[in-house]
C-alpha cells in the first residue's frame, strides 16, 4: 500500500511510485491508453488462473452446480461497489453486448424515436442503424459541443430533443471519444418522471466515478470491468431495474432456458450461464475490485482522487505544450483527457496506419507512447485520449506532448512549442 503523502508529492516531481511488477505492461512503453482495454493487476491475473484451474479440475462440477453460486458471489460483490441489489446485476461479456441485449429487449416500431448524443460509441450507433432499418424506428441524434464550458448544456441539450415519439434514451456517463463526465442524473430524473425507459452507459464509469445505481434509478445501465476495474477482458455489467427484469432475455437463451427452478428468477438463470465458456474472467472481479481499493491509503476514494487529479495535471502539462485550451471544466473531467489536435497536411492525410490514424503510430513507433488517435462526430474533429492511472506520472504526459508537438511540427500544421 502506498501513502498519500507519497502519492501527491510524486504528482509534482514525475515520479514512479507504483511498483511497475504490479502491472504486465511493458516497461519500455509510455502507457497512456488505460481506457481503451485496461490493464490487469498480476494478483488479479492469479484471480483468474486459479478460477480457471477449479474448471478443468472437474468441469462438469464446475458448470453444473458451482457456476450459480460463484456467481452470486460476483454479483454481491459488483452491488456493494455499484450500490444496488445484486439481484438487479447481469454479467455480460461486455458492454457491447449489454447494449445489442436491451435493443433486443425493446419492441420498437415505425415512427418510434430513440434519443442518443453525438457522443455515443460507435457500437451503439451502429446496432441501432440495424435495428431502426429493420423496424422503422428513427434515431434522434442530440448535437452536444466540444468542447464545451458548462455542463448544465448536456442536460439542457439532450432533453430537448424529447418528443411524444421518443421510446427510449441512451446517454454516456463517460463518453469514450471525448472524455466528458456527462450530468446523467438529472436527464434520467426527466425520463423516469415522464415514463420513457433511459439507459446509461457506463463503460467507462465504474473505477473512474463513483457508481450509485440505486440513486441514479436508470432503467437500465451496462458497465465494463476490464477498464477502470482492471478486471480481466469479457468482464460487463448488465443492471435491469427489478419492474423491467420480466421477460427480459438474453441474445441466446442456452439449453438450460427452458428448466423450471423455482427457487431462482428465471433473470439470474439466464445470464449466470449462457452456454460453455471460460467464466474465469467474471470470477476474478471481486479480487479486481479489492485489489485496486487496496493500492492507497483511504481505498477506492483515495484512488479516485488520484488519478482525478493526475488526469488535471497531466492535461495542463501537455495544453501547455501545444498552446491550446483545456477543453472542457475540471468537473467534467474523471481519469481521462480529451484533446482536439489539428489535420494534417492534406498531403498526409491517406498514410497508411496500424491503428486509427497515422499519428498513433508515429507516437508509438518514434516515443514509445501509447495514446489512441481518432475522429469524433459528424465534423470529424481528430482528438488525442490520454488516460490516468496509478502507474502513471505528470512526467508521461509531458512526454506525451512533446512527441505531439514533434510530430503535429512534422505534419507541416503546427509550430512545436518547447
Amino acid at each position: 500500500m502506498i501513502s498519500n503523502a507519497l502519492i501527491d508529492s510524486s504528482l509534482t516531481a514525475g515520479r514512479l511510485v507504483f511498483p511497475s511488477g504490479d502491472w504486465s505492461i511493458d516497461p519500455t512503453l509510455t502507457f497512456l491508453n488505460h481506457g481503451s482495454y485496461g490493464s490487469v493487476p498480476r494478483a488479479v491475473q492469479r484471480s483468474q488462473d486459479e478460477a480457471r484451474a477449479r474448471m478443468e479440475r472437474d468441469p462438469v462440477r464446475f458448470f453444473k452446480f458451482d457456476l450459480e453460486r460463484l456467481m452470486d458471489g460476483v454479483r454481491s460483490s459488483l452491488a456493494a461497489f455499484f450500490n444496488c441489489r445484486s439481484a438487479d446485476l447481469a454479467p455480460v461479456p461486455n458492454a457491447t453486448i449489454g447494449l445489442a441485449t436491451i435493443l433486443a429487449n425493446i419492441d420498437l416500431k415505425a415512427g418510434d424515436e430513440v434519443l442518443i448524443t453525438d457522443h455515443e460509441y460507435g457500437s451503439l450507433t451502429n446496432e441501432l442503424e440495424r435495428l431502426c432499418a429493420r423496424t422503422g424506428a428513427r434515431v434522434v441524434k442530440v448535437e452536444i459541443p466540444f468542447p464545451i464550458s458548462d455542463a448544465g448544456e448536456v442536460v439542457e441539450r439532450f432533453l430537448a430533443g424529447l418528443s411524444c415519439r421518443t421510446r427510449i434514451g441512451f446517454i454516456s456517463h463517460i463518453t469514450s471519444a471525448t472524455s466528458l463526465v456527462f450530468p446523467v442524473a438529472p436527464v434520467v430524473d426527466e425520463f423516469n418522471r415522464r415514463g420513457i425507459d433511459i439507459v446509461v452507459d457506463g463503460a467507462h464509469t465504474p473505477g473512474q466515478i463513483p457508481v450509485d445505481l440505486s440513486g441514479l434509478k436508470p432503467t437500465y445501465w451496462v458497465g465494463s470491468g476490464h477498464k477502470w476495474l482492471s478486471a480481466p477482458k469479457g468482464t460487463g455489467f448488465l443492471y435491469v431495474r427489478p419492474d423491467k427484469q420480466a421477460g427480459f432475455r438474453p441474445l441466446a437463451l442456452s439449453s438450460r432456458a427452458n428448466k423450471v427452478r423455482p427457487d431462482r428468477a428465471l433473470y439470474l438463470r439466464d445470464f449466470d450461464y449462457m452456454g460453455t465458456d471460460d467464466y474465469s474472467g467474471m470470477l476474478a472481479v471481486p479480487t479486481a475490485i479489492s485489489t485496486l481499493g487496496s493500492l492507497l491509503d483511504g481505498g477506492w476514494p483515495a484512488l479516485l482522487r488520484h488519478n482525478h487529479e493526475l488526469a488535471l495535471r497531466g492535461r495542463d502539462a501537455v495544453c501547455g505544450i501545444l498552446g491550446c485550451d483545456a477543453p472542457a471544466p475540471d468537473s467534467m473531467v474523471g481519469s481521462m483527457i480529451t484533446i482536439p489536435i489539428p489535420e494534417p497536411d492534406a498531403r498526409l492525410a491517406n498514410r497508411p496506419t496500424c491503428y486509427d490514424d497515422a499519428l498513433q503510430d508515429e507516437l508509438l513507433n518514434n516515443h514509445g507512447v501509447v495514446a489512441p488517435v481518432w475522429r469524433f462526430g459528424d465534423a470529424n474533429v481528430r482528438v488525442v485520449r490520454m488516460s490516468a492511472q496509478l502507474y502513471n506520472t505528470v512526467e508521461h504526459f509531458e512526454r506525451l506532448g512533446h512527441a505531439l508537438a514533434t510530430e503535429l511540427a512534422r505534419e507541416h500544421r503546427v509550430r512545436a512549442v518547447g
